[in-house]
């Protein structure tokens, strides 16, 4: 029986989506585990997602301290795959990496890996990730070694997606425009618009990534199965690297952050980035999903895509990471161990001697930011405030809901 789901018949004005991920996993959600195996980790990320900001895991009851209003707000899940999380948990990252940034122009520098690789990835997604993050930065540090005479700074940022949720795995850096020179006592800056030849940081970037997929498999580290279960055969692996080698890889180099204020722009928007956010989903109707996308191939032009329900989760899921998989890392002089050190070396050759640091925003202040208004003003009357009233338990059936999908 086909199942459709209509959106909301309310006058008021909300921020919350007609449509949401989670309307995905209750109405289609059986039918995707009738035809997929669902993973750990998938099974969690469906369950947080369906019961995010519901009674499942309770909340809280504030009342108005002026009008007597009431407002009850339920729990976030604080699934990082969740669409509806994040966003405070965001912006304190955010506070925190300003301290770090160096004032001077930072580059974006993308690394993509050969798709032929995408099924291998499917089922050995730590090793293949981890490869990835290793080879990009053996790359971006022998180029500032060999360019620029010393170590350079960069952060490393894991997508796994496209647009259309299909599978293209890549790394967004964004690196220092300069490096630390190996006496430590002079600041070697790079070309304002030019980091590193790029064809020539492409080949390095391929051929290092080949041989450790190369390496890996020699030491039995892969797992074969499902698509790629004939890539256990040593021959048929080797042809694999082999023709992913031959290829002309494309490490793409935008053009560089001028400030600190456009590198955490960048940051916000890609840190805690998921495979698709709610507002991108237009409707969902006889088992089908229509959403929106931008398509690179025709100069970010909006378009729209309608898939079967099934399939949209099956490409969902698929982005889903390891358990504790770390997906944003940093490197050389932005490395936390420098911190202290070659960060602040740095800092007083770039001529930031008085910088002050600014006491840690506190979550009341980053919850204004980001709403635009204070918090614990009264939605109703608009002049008192909210204090606590009662404090909601989570609902038993959330550990019902986890032992029935396990």
């Amino acid at each position: 029986m086909l199942k459709t789901l209509s959106p909301p018949q309310s006058s008021i004005e909300t921020e919350k989506p007609a449509y949401e991920l989670a309307d995905f996993f209750r109405l289609y959600g059986d039918d995707y585990q009738r035809q997929y195996h669902v993973s750990h980790e998938q099974r969690l990320v469906m369950r947080d997602i369906v019961q995010c900001r519901t009674a499942a895991l309770g909340g809280h009851v504030d009342t108005c301290d002026t009008c007597g209003g009431l407002r009850i707000s339920y729990n976030s899940c604080r699934n990082r795959h969740c669409p509806k999380c994040g966003a405070l948990a965001k912006l304190a990252w955010l506070e925190k990496q300003k301290v770090h940034l160096l004032p001077t122009p930072y580059f974006h520098v993308v690394f993509t890996i050969d798709h032929l690789f995408n099924p291998l990835a499917r089922v050995n997604q730590k090793q293949i990730y981890n490869q990835l993050f290793a080879s990009a930065a053996v790359a971006l540090k022998a180029f500032g070694q060999k360019y620029l005479g010393g170590e350079i700074g960069f952060t490393s940022i894991l997508h796994t997606w496209g647009q259309t949720l299909t599978e293209h795995i890549h790394l967004h850096c964004i690196v220092t425009g300069g490096a630390l020179r190996h006496d430590g006592q002079s600041w070697q800056a790079t070309n304002p618009d030019y980091l590193f030849p790029v064809v020539e940081l492409s080949a390095q970037f391929r051929d290092d990534f080949c041989t450790g997929m190369q390496k890996l498999f020699n030491k039995g580290q892969f797992t074969f199965a499902g698509q790629c279960k004939h890539l256990a055969n040593s021959t048929t692996f080797r042809q694999l690297i082999t023709q992913t080698r031959a290829k002309k890889w494309q490490v793409y180099a935008k053009r560089p952050f001028h400030d600190a204020a456009q590198t955490l722009d960048y940051l916000g928007r890609y840190v805690n980035r998921i495979a698709i956010s709610n507002n991108r989903i237009l409707d969902i109707d006889n088992g089908y999903v229509r959403f929106s996308y931008r398509d690179y191939k025709a100069d970010g032009q909006q378009k729209e895509m309608r898939l079967p329900a099934v399939e949209f989760i099956r490409r969902f899921l698929q982005h889903v990471l390891p358990k504790r998989f770390v997906r944003v890392r940093h490197y050389g002089l932005l490395a936390p161990r420098y911190r202290s050190g070659k960060l602040a070396r740095c800092r007083a050759l770039l001529g930031a001697y008085h910088e002050t640091k600014t006491a840690p925003t506190t979550t009341d202040e980053l919850l204004s930011d980001m709403l635009g208004h204070d918090p614990a003003q009264c939605p109703l009357c608009g002049v008192g405030k909210m204090d606590l009233l009662e404090t909601l338990a989570a609902h038993p059936t959330r550990r019902k809901w986890q032992l029935a999908v396990q």
